[in-house]
């Protein structure tokens, strides 16, 4: 864990003192109520990689979102969580998660903030049964509550949710990658970053592979999505004899409040 966080430090405060994007990329969204801070994203570095929030003290966020294979969890199939159970889907990067407009796979949480809520009541990713045992950790950590008074400027028993994902959304909001050999290329007219084959490829990728419908690139950057979403007809083989019992399931999940992944 000390090697973790003192890696992850270096990056924290190299992301908090960056003053633009990389090239390629758009400037990061902030809220409003959320700025960054360089204590606040060091905090949030250090609950996402806590084991403790999770049921068997062995999972945390960095658990699905591995720093090494650009905070996913590749090369798993589907994400492995307590005890080595799987759902039904591997762990989105959180790499310029920033700048999506909604997070999970189905967009069913509007920001980071709200996305970082859920995996911990996931019964097969950190399986506790509220978030009590976060809060309590939070509470009596004498680290935590030194970090969460410098940041917030609450006492230990002020702590609430609110403030645990808002620190961890500001240490994801570092997590950006751009400036790649494409952006190099295409925003910054470097004609050597990219090889002959590459810009072949480039002109299918605009013209009949027609990518760039969904795959938008804008005039200044490319964040390569339209932040929609399609059915493109591709899948449905592997799920179609479980449809009644999908559909009964989103109905239960919806009419009680909770997620479900399929």
């Amino acid at each position: 864990m000390k090697i973790i966080l003192v890696a992850l430090s270096g990056l924290v405060l190299a992301g908090a003192a960056m003053a633009e994007s990389p090239l390629g990329l758009p400037d990061v969204p902030i809220p409003a109520d959320n700025p960054q801070t360089a204590e606040k994203i060091a905090l949030g570095a250090r609950l996402f990689n806590d084991v403790r929030f999770s049921s068997t003290g062995d999972v945390s966020c960095a658990t699905c979102h591995v720093a090494a294979t650009a905070f996913t969890d590749s090369p798993l199939r589907v994400s492995e969580g307590i005890e080595k159970l799987t759902g039904t889907r591997n762990a989105p990067t959180v790499v310029n998660a920033a700048f999506n407009k909604t997070q999970f796979w189905d967009g069913r949480s509007p920001d980071l903030e709200n996305q970082a809520l859920h995996p911990f009541l996931n019964p097969v990713e950190m399986g506790l049964p509220d978030h009590d045992p976060i809060l309590k950790v939070v509470r009596e950590d004498k680290q935590y509550v030194k970090a969460f008074k410098a940041v917030f400027g609450i006492a230990a028993d002020a702590i609430t949710m609110d403030e645990v994902t808002k620190a961890i959304a500001a240490f994801e909001r570092t997590e950006i990658s751009g400036d790649s050999p494409f952006d190099r290329w295409y925003f910054g007219g470097d004609k050597d970053a990219v090889s002959e084959q590459a810009v072949r490829g480039f002109a299918i990728f605009l013209g009949t592979g027609r990518c760039v419908s969904c795959h938008v690139i804008e005039q200044d950057f490319a964040l390569f999505t339209d932040h929609q979403f399609h059915n493109v007809g591709v899948g449905i083989n592997d799920i179609q004899d479980k449809v009644p019992e999908l559909a009964r399931a989103f109905q239960v999940a919806k009419n009680e409040g909770m997620d479900v992944d399929v």
